[in-house]
């Protein structure tokens, strides 16, 4: 494949780690797998309670459990160390860290731009954050990783406001778009917005190739040094990072013009961000603002990534939308959707525009200069009053190019704000599978079963010689609540794969007095839904992964 004009190959690039310089980073590796410096050993290290609260941002427990690990013994010392320097950003007496991490030693460390000096000390203090990640394996011992990811140091270890070039770590943002994404094995995939590189990292996993793009050279420059430092378990070569990965420099899909994938994941800077007149990109948070006014990065995403992605390919990605006074949720981005494409939105959240502005200037610690935070919260007040905006939507976004010009095309717009399990990915891709199956197949037909997760839940006042309320309801996936009619409860109980669906709804018919007809065309509609949201479940239908 010719090199694009838009490959980022730098491996030394100003206020970022550097990767090119492979003797250290195999070092440093093997540092770090030697004092177990592990999502499992950090949390047995210290202790539930401490762990939680570092999850919360909070560092003292921390602090103190490491002190009382290596006051219990001195096998800990090497381990609370690292944990001291890169998680709770403690600076750290030289001679401590050359002993913790003999193989690449403080000097390496400097070397490769991951401490600095504390003036006019012996100590060693973290210039990025670099931690463990990971995930777990599948059922059959495949798929796991146990990983290191660096980025710039968060809010809650350093002092001021977020420099503006700011790299993002692991966030719950990026976690979210992790667990929703549908695995499935695919040549060539695209991260849009890669950041530190975290979705690059799962991608990498069922992907031949992955290409990932930036605006920001020095988050590219994070992303290339976390996938060499990992390159053993992302089984990329560390002399032949192209075969596997391309990391390109540019805006949005500017990089990738001309190009198709299979599948495309973003996590994009969707803030909504007040604008001002004589702004440049170097006043915006890069790692959360697009820098359009509104939600217009998300729109423009929504409306041009179907371009770039090959027949039967799919986009997911998170978003944030505006909902103007007396509209529904969904109004916009039903505007945003192309003719001919697949999609689905859920709207996980729905906040206001004053809780909008106190989350995101408490992300960046703006709300540490009282002046600055005032001026920033009633610039964000003024710009959703200009629009009208009375509330700003947060969730998931699915997009498919159909494999067919002129097939019937999926569109689903829903609200569901309450818990779902995790990861949720495995659902969704179930849940586009059946959809695709009702268009190919007649559902008369077919035998249905109900699917394992779900149960029966009637409610009737005292006396009553029939339910008044007959719910169905999933315990996994969406866990979605079904209201249900006489006539479907009926129908679903007799779902045990001896009849048809159109022989129960006849034989229904028959019981119930129906209207000939129009009783099974409705009620077959509705057991469509019920399959299509996983409730019932075609017996030679494959379960989920």
């Amino acid at each position: 494949m010719p090199k694009s004009p838009y490959e980022f190959t730098a491996g030394n690039t100003p206020d970022a780690p550097r990767s090119d310089l492979p003797g250290l980073l195999a070092a440093l590796a093997a540092d770090l797998r030697r004092i177990d410096y592990t999502l499992d050993g950090v949390a047995r290290l210290l202790g539930p309670t401490a762990s939680a609260a570092l999850n919360r941002d909070q560092v003292i427990p921390a602090m103190l459990a490491t002190a009382q690990a290596v006051q219990r013994t001195a096998a800990a010392a090497p381990l609370a160390a690292v944990v001291r320097l890169w998680l709770l950003a403690e600076p750290q007496e030289r001679e401590t860290l050359d002993a913790a991490l003999p193989g690449i030693g403080v000097e390496g460390l400097l070397e490769l731009g991951l401490v600095q000096p504390v003036p006019g000390t012996p100590r060693i203090t973290a210039k990025a954050d670099l931690r463990p990640y990971g995930w777990d394996a599948n059922p059959d011992g495949s798929g796991g990783a146990e990983l290191w990811v660096a980025s710039d140091l968060a809010a809650h270890q350093q002092a001021g406001v977020l420099r503006h070039d700011h790299v993002l770590g692991i966030g719950q943002a990026s976690t979210t778009l992790v667990q929703t994404t549908v695995r499935q094995h695919t040549e060539r995939a695209l991260d849009l917005g890669t950041g530190c590189g975290i979705q690059a990292f799962h991608l990498l996993h069922h992907c031949q190739h992955v290409t990932a793009t930036d605006i920001s050279e020095r988050a590219l420059a994070y992303a290339r040094f976390n996938i060499l430092l990992n390159a053993e378990a992302l089984s990329v070569d560390p002399d032949r990072l192209e075969d596997r990965v391309s990391l390109r420099l540019g805006s949005l899909l500017e990089p990738v013009a001309g190009e198709e994938f299979s599948l495309v994941v973003s996590n994009p800077p969707f803030v909504i961000t007040p604008r001002s007149a004589g702004e440049d990109a170097a006043g915006q948070f890069t790692y959360r603002d697009g820098g359009l006014p509104g939600d217009e990065i998300v729109a423009s995403l929504v409306a041009d990534l179907p371009g770039v992605l090959a027949p039967g390919g799919v986009a997911q990605l998170l978003g944030n939308w505006e909902v103007p006074a007396g509209a529904s949720w969904d109004e916009r981005p039903r505007s945003w959707v192309r003719a001919g494409t697949d999609a689905w939105f859920i709207q996980r959240e729905q906040v206001s525009p004053e809780q909008y502005a106190e989350t995101w200037l408490q992300d960046a610690s703006e709300s540490r200069d009282r002046a600055h935070y005032r001026d920033a919260y009633a610039a964000y007040l003024a710009d959703f009053g200009s629009r009208n905006v009375a509330g700003i939507g947060f969730g998931m976004v699915w997009l498919r190019r159909p494999a067919a010009a002129g097939q019937e095309t999926i569109s689903r717009f829903e609200e569901i704000t309450y818990p779902i399990e995790q990861p949720i990915g495995p659902h969704l891709g179930a849940a586009v599978e059946r959809s695709d199956w009702l268009a190919a197949h007649d559902l008369a037909g077919t035998h249905l079963l109900v699917a394992d997760d779900v149960t029966e839940e009637r409610h009737q006042r005292p006396g009553a010689e029939h339910p008044g309320v007959i719910l169905l309801r999933q315990g996994a996936g969406l866990r979605r609540t079904n209201l249900m009619s006489t006539e479907l409860a009926g129908f679903v109980s007799a779902c045990d794969g001896d009849l048809a669906a159109g022989q129960i709804a006849a034989a229904l018919e028959a019981l119930l007095g129906g209207e000939a007809g129009s009783f099974q065309r409705s009620l077959l509609a509705d057991v469509a839904n019920l399959v299509r949201d996983g409730f019932l479940i075609p017996a030679a239908f494959p379960a989920e992964q």
